[in-house]
């Protein structure tokens, strides 16, 4: 037999050798690209089947089914569903919800008007659900995350408050209302129950105590190992291990909480203001904002080309 029929089969005796989980680290996973021009995303999600969801400025939610390289627009603004612009993107799988922040857009050509709120659309359908504007005053619904007990929290970072969709319930209350929250971006909840913030304006991490009767309670700074510059989206993997984006520094990080102490290990620099991630698999996906081209006057009118989710192999 020739050289040249000995190597495929050489190589297909080396992949069936493999672990699945082996011949997945392989395989090179894409990067995810939005389809679509100036759309200036801040959120996304994933589901456990791995399907990426991502909001964008002009309201339209994208979604990028398992392994694919494209994010492709799935609910669109309309008159009945009343989205405006979209922040906070986030799966709860055990109930087959998508959880939405929708939000007035001043960046946006025109100029989006209206009240943030929370809305929720049935993941399997993309039907909405449920539409729940925050109380006055005019607020930013940021981000959210969902308790155990399946309450819903999101925040709202001018005015510096948490508002709590309870299980249940037809409208939001105020669960937290404090100085410290003033630019609260990402909220999660740690599988210990803990509620864990960041504040985008003072480059903190922190906790915030929920009493028994469901009230809150202190606010605890966490302990970094390395500064953080603008931390916004903040997801949950497992452990006692998060996922951040930091949009000032460019990067994504790796951040391991033990009490009030937070480890945190870059894991990718040198991006253009990210302000999302999530776990796929063995994927983090570290989503670019360029929000710059919006808001810096040497950026201004030029064009940010296209938006994408860069693929970044977990450690």
């Amino acid at each position: 037999m020739s050289l040249v029929r000995l190597i495929p089969a050489a190589l297909a005796l080396t992949a069936m050798s493999l672990s699945p989980a082996a011949l997945a680290r392989t395989q090179a996973t894409p990067d995810i690209v939005m389809d679509g021009t100036n759309l200036y995303p801040e959120s996304m999600s994933s589901a456990p089947d791995g399907t990426v969801y991502i909001g964008s400025m002009k309201g339209i939610l994208f979604r990028a089914k398992p392994g694919s390289a494209k994010a492709t627009a799935w609910i669109k603004p309309t008159a009945g569903n009343g989205i405006l612009t979209l922040l906070g993107v986030l799966v709860d799988a055990p109930t087959h919800t998508l959880w939405l922040c929708s939000d007035p857009g001043a960046l946006r050509s025109p100029p989006v008007t209206g009240i943030a709120s929370l809305m929720s659309f049935d993941l399997r359908t993309g039907g909405q659900t449920g539409h729940y504007p925050f109380p006055a005053p005019a607020s930013i619904c940021n981000d959210i995350s969902v308790a155990p007990n399946g309450d819903v929290y999101a925040s709202d970072t001018p005015n510096g408050r948490i508002l709590r969709l309870a299980e249940g319930a037809k409208s939001l209350t105020v669960f937290a209302e404090d100085a410290q929250l003033k630019g609260i971006d990402g909220l999660v909840f740690g599988g210990n129950g803990v509620l864990y913030l960041n504040n985008v304006t003072r480059n903190q991490l922190l906790i915030i105590d929920i009493h028994a009767d469901g009230t809150s309670g202190a606010i605890t700074p966490l302990v970094l190992s390395q500064p953080v510059a603008g931390p916004d989206g903040f997801r949950f993997i497992g452990g006692n291990r998060f996922l951040l984006a930091e949009g000032n520094a460019g990067r994504v990080d790796l951040v391991t909480i033990r009490g009030v102490n937070a480890d945190i290990k870059v894991l990718r620099e040198g991006l253009q203001s990210p302000p999302a991630v999530t776990l796929v698999g063995n994927t983090v996906y570290a989503l670019e904002g360029k929000i710059g081209y919006l808001i810096r006057p040497a950026l201004k009118g030029q064009d940010p080309g296209p938006f994408k989710a860069y693929a970044v192999p977990m450690p």
